[in-house]
């Protein structure tokens, strides 16, 4: 086993005051010092594919058409929370590509100014039709790209998304590494017995296109709440398999990002690591979440939600309350989200439906 060493980033000490202050065009500070500049968007909860570690193959209760965030809902939060601060948008699903207005919806969150200047948007996909769908994007404004692959095995991939699709997510990945989008990141939930032996082939194919393969711990996000940590590949398993190929050098300076980064042989490339649950990052984590339904999140495994839509679609919706919504939902952040405590609940929702 390689020994690597992890740096947990501890939460900062809990200021006095009890409730959420400040106003349109303050910052998103939590009351354990964190300030939010992340937040991730979710446009629909359905998706092309039927990942096992996600949602069920059949038997899905989608949200409602009419429950879900217009295009102008969407902008007018997104607005407000760049006022406060927010950098950075992640669009998410389900499947991304599968919401028709998505290039509007782009070019709309891309046009958005905060304090520091032009706010930044990325997508996670599955690269299910992105070859047809990027041009537009890039124009509208995307800056960068997340796409998920979890084996290179045709067989392998049909029984992990019961879908036949591995040529269009190849193409997908091809389509992107020949777009200017950097950097073009490629990730992988790492499964026991399941696609554990391919960790070095997922690297090289990354780099032959040019993007960093990022390894996620498998984390309790399936909709049949299926999860079993045995199965999970750690991070140090994950290390140690790849320095059987390269040699790795912790890359210092993580800030909030989730992934911790790993130099190849000295670099410039290089692998990256989510390990949400034996090397969690919650004392340095910046990001929010908006479910398609107008649910903010504060936290991925969160068991309570804010409703927006009550707020959007009210008799007489204001800029405040909603400002005052992003507020109470940063206020109520826990300081980690306590998976290795015996109290652990997992959230209801499957990860389709929270946005990635």
């Amino acid at each position: 086993m390689v020994a690597i060493p992890v740096t947990i980033s501890p939460a900062p000490s809990r200021p006095a005051h009890p409730a959420p202050d400040g106003g349109i065009g303050d910052p998103l500070i939590d009351t354990h010092g964190r300030v939010h500049r992340d937040l991730r968007i979710s446009l629909t909860d359905r998706c092309s594919l039927r990942c096992t570690y996600c949602m069920p193959e059949q038997g899905n209760e989608w949200l409602a058409r009419t429950s879900i965030l217009t295009l102008d809902e969407i902008e007018r939060v997104a607005r407000i929370a760049a006022a406060d601060g927010v950098s950075t948008f992640r669009l998410t699903g389900g499947e991304p590509l599968l919401r028709r207005d998505l290039p509007e919806v782009v070019e709309r969150l891309a046009a958005l100014r905060g304090p520091d200047g032009p706010v930044q948007i990325a997508m996670t996909t599955n690269g299910i039709g992105l070859r047809a769908a990027l041009p537009a994007l890039i124009e509208a404004g995307l800056s960068r790209l997340n796409i998920s692959l979890d084996t290179l095995r045709r067989e392998r991939f049909h029984d992990l998304t019961r879908r036949d699709r591995l040529d269009d997510v190849l193409d997908g990945i091809d389509a992107a590494a020949a777009s200017g989008l950097r950097p073009l990141k490629i990730n992988a939930v790492a499964m026991r017995g399941v696609n554990d032996d391919e960790m070095v082939d997922l690297v090289a194919f990354a780099l032959a296109h040019d993007a960093q393969l990022r390894f996620i711990e498998q984390m309790p996000l399936d909709a049949g709440h299926t999860w079993d940590r045995q199965r999970m590949v750690t991070r140090d398993e994950i290390l140690a398999a790849l320095a059987q190929r390269w040699h790795l050098t912790p890359v210092p300076g993580r800030g909030g990002a989730p992934a911790e980064r790993f130099l190849l042989d000295g670099g410039p490339a290089s692998v990256g690591v989510i390990a949400s649950v034996t090397a969690p990052f919650c004392g340095a984590c910046d990001r929010l979440r908006l479910t398609a339904d107008g649910q903010l999140r504060n936290c991925l495994f969160s068991t309570t939600e804010y409703d927006l839509l009550p707020v959007l679609r009210g008799p007489a919706p204001g800029d405040d309350a909603i400002d005052r919504m992003l507020r109470s939902c940063v206020h109520g952040k826990l300081p980690g989200h306590a998976i290795n405590d015996p109290s652990f609940l997992q959230p209801a929702r499957g990860m389709n439906a929270i946005g990635g």
